[in-house]
């Protein structure tokens, strides 16, 4: 198991590489810059600003410096919040999307895996269907569609939980957001367990434990669901990087101060530094919860380990 692990993180990193260099040179290709919405600016002024940040210097130049600072584990200044470092502003709101986004996954698993399971036994019963239901409006419906209508019904009309805003340790704030991030994971998770574990309880290992006088209680827990998990452990690495990273439209609908704003404000504003270190993060979020996600299938299938 550990030459596997080895193995599949030696494999990370190259790819982190790749897509570090190749945002490097696709964002500084593309036509503007950080200053030029700046036009009161005179043409002195903006060139000694570009100095100053090392733009006026060949790109070959300036992706070697680069470099050197991500060893250092410097991502280099903003060029439009001056008053924070790209470190800084990743550190205000990349906690709050990690608590945001692993909790909707707890959620989502805690309440899809025992629901795809009820379904697989309870097959083509009004139970199954009335999941399976269930799983495809909460597949159909968006965030930015869910996420009000939750905000309205629990927050303005039952005053339940906030409609916005965040106090970091309360987790009422958490509530809503959690939730509308969840279900359409909750509905995914809950059609991969069924699929799965109706295939893995007609494989003839299962026959052979009925054979022996074996509950379906003791088969599901002992035999079938370990490997019934393997499709949604697959499907749980770029789900939860998607989730962390992807949450934007509800950071906006709740009024999160998350990270995924200064993606956006950094892409808009032609922030290269900013742009660059969301990109390093959210790339190395995805690739770490894939690595995870791979490991946890070779936990649960030995045999992927000796392919």
């Amino acid at each position: 198991m550990l030459r596997y692990a080895l193995r599949r993180l030696l494999g990370v990193i190259p790819t982190l590489f790749a897509i570090i260099t190749l945002s490097f040179f696709v964002i500084r290709i593309a036509p503007g810059g950080p200053f030029d919405d700046e036009q009161t600016l005179p043409p002195e002024i903006k060139a000694n600003l570009e100095a100053a940040y090392g733009l006026d210097q060949p790109l070959h130049v300036q992706y070697g410096r680069y470099l050197a600072g991500l060893v250092r584990g410097d991502f280099g200044p903003s060029f439009k919040f001056k008053d924070f470092s790209v470190t800084e502003l990743i550190a205000q709101g990349l906690p709050i999307s990690l608590t945001l986004g692993l909790s909707a996954i707890l959620v989502a698993l805690l309440i899809g895996v025992p629901l795809g399971s009820l379904a697989a036994l309870r097959q083509n019963r009004p139970t199954d269907h009335s999941i399976m239901a269930v799983a495809v409006l909460g597949i159909a419906l968006p965030s930015f569609v869910v996420g009000p209508l939750l905000a309205l019904t629990f927050g303005l009309h039952l005053r339940w939980l906030p409609v916005a805003g965040w106090e970091s340790g309360q987790w009422r704030y958490l509530v809503l957001p959690v939730i509308t991030l969840a279900l359409p994971v909750i509905a995914y998770i809950a059609r991969l367990t069924r699929g799965s574990l109706l295939e893995v309880l007609r494989s003839n290992f299962v026959r052979t434990a009925r054979s022996k006088g074996l509950s379906e209680r003791a088969i599901l827990w002992r035999h079938a669901l370990r490997p019934a998990m393997l499709p949604v452990v697959s499907y749980l690495g770029p789900a939860t990087a998607f989730v962390i990273t992807g949450s934007l439209v509800v950071e906006t609908v709740f009024g999160l101060p998350g990270s995924g704003r200064y993606l956006v404000q950094g892409a808009i504003n032609r922030d290269y530094t900013l742009v660059m270190g969301m990109i390093v993060v959210y790339g190395s979020v995805t690739l770490l919860f894939n690595l995870i996600a791979d490991l946890l299938y070779g936990w649960l299938d030995p045999r992927v380990r000796y392919d």
